[in-house]
């Protein structure tokens, strides 16, 4: 039987990446935003795992550590901090609290459950693991050759996310934080396909697109339009007619937004 795993963790982004590498590599998961509730999921779930941000909102993480190591229902439960912190103090700060191990931010996609499995029973670990999300809603395998996927957001979240589910899936991905680097890395290496914001400082996606557009040695390039904000039908036929392929809204799953990559490359290499 696989673990239950939770995870705190108020950053929709990271969330979602830890979410997705869990469940497709068949762990189960509970999930909160903040301290309070992930005590409270805590409490009543009793999982094989926990997985807490250090900073949270209503309770610190290490406000919800001294809670669970309290607790005699939850003191035997491995104990995971995640941080972005960066101070060489940070893991024995973690450990001192009662954290039994510690991560740090970004964190890397290949090896990630790996290390998570080093914490749980023998008996809990998916030696041979069940891709459940594979099964149901089938994730598009690259092409033999490598792919290259430029992604352009000038959050960094965002980057990191997108990112790490592309080259979890076997692309390569190269990232800029903004049109002006996106399109000197474009004409520097050309990819196979851009994935772009909208709205960023300085310059919109849809400049970018038109500059993407208007150079004959780049204007071939799949077009992806990515955004959480400028999501009226407007918005999205404005993106189409500028030459974008597709127009995806935020929040999207990551086996779909999968799909709609593979899906502009599949067509860019037909006849």
């Amino acid at each position: 039987m696989a673990a239950k795993i939770l995870i705190v963790e108020d950053n929709p982004a990271n969330l979602e990446l830890m979410t997705y590498l869990l469940c497709a590599s068949g762990y189960p998961t509970l999930s909160a935003r903040d301290g309070v509730d992930g005590l409270r999921i805590a409490i009543e779930e009793l999982p094989d795992l926990i997985i807490c941000d250090v900073q949270l909102p209503k309770m610190s993480g290490y406000e919800v550590a001294q809670q669970v190591k309290r607790s005699k229902d939850l003191c035997g439960i491995p104990l995971i901090a995640i941080t972005a912190f960066a101070r060489v103090s940070d893991r024995a700060e973690a450990l001192a609290a009662g954290f039994d191990g510690y991560f740090s931010k970004p964190i890397d996609p290949e090896t990630f459950v790996q290390q998570l499995e080093a914490f749980l029973r023998p008996d809990l670990r998916l030696t041979a693991p069940v891709r459940s999300w594979s099964v149901i809603n089938p994730i598009p395998k690259p092409r033999a050759r490598t792919r290259t996927v430029l992604v352009v957001d000038n959050v960094q979240a965002n980057l990191d996310l997108s990112a790490s589910l592309l080259e979890y899936s076997g692309f390569t991905a190269v990232t800029a934080r903004g049109p002006k680097e996106a399109l000197r890395l474009a004409r520097q290496a050309r990819p196979d396909l851009i994935l772009s914001d909208i709205c960023m400082p300085g310059s919109s996606g849809y400049d970018f697109i038109q500059e993407i557009k208007n150079d004959h040695r780049l204007s071939s390039i799949p077009f992806i339009f990515i955004t959480s904000t400028a999501t009226t039908e407007r918005d999205r036929l404005h993106g189409l007619a500028l030459g974008a392929a597709k127009f995806l809204f935020r929040p999207i799953e990551p086996q779909q937004l999968l799909k709609e990559v593979e899906d502009c490359l599949a067509q860019t290499d037909e006849p």
